[in-house]
């Protein structure tokens, strides 16, 4: 299977990394990532954490069976929900479920 992860940290890279030990995965691409990670046979994806409908086609388009989102801002603009309604599967909390992450008030 391919999978997505959203991000470009050090989170996102531990996760890309140890998403590719598993025999299920094909391959695992990042977006945006860094350059670090091709070192570690991550494909990056030029494509923004904010540019959710870029991301979506981007899955659409190479089959992704999953997306893994780690950055809170990305949480926080609705992302995995924004995924969810567009009939893809993300890993994440909703970005109501996310608020305790990115609102001081809320917390």
């Amino acid at each position: 299977m391919k999978l997505l992860v959203v991000g470009s940290g050090g989170r996102e890279h531990a996760i890309a990394k140890k998403l590719l030990d598993s025999e299920q995965v094909e391959q695992v691409f990042v977006a945006p990532g860094n350059d670090g990670m091709t070192l570690d046979g991550i494909k990056l994806v030029n494509i923004g954490i904010s540019e959710h409908s870029a991301l979506i086609n981007f899955a659409k388009e190479n089959d992704i069976a999953w997306t893994f989102v780690g950055p809170d801002d990305a949480l926080a603009a609705g992302i995995v929900d924004d995924f969810e309604q567009a009939g893809l599967k993300a890993f994440g909390p909703s970005r109501l479920a996310a608020e305790l992450e990115w609102s001081k008030d809320f917390a």
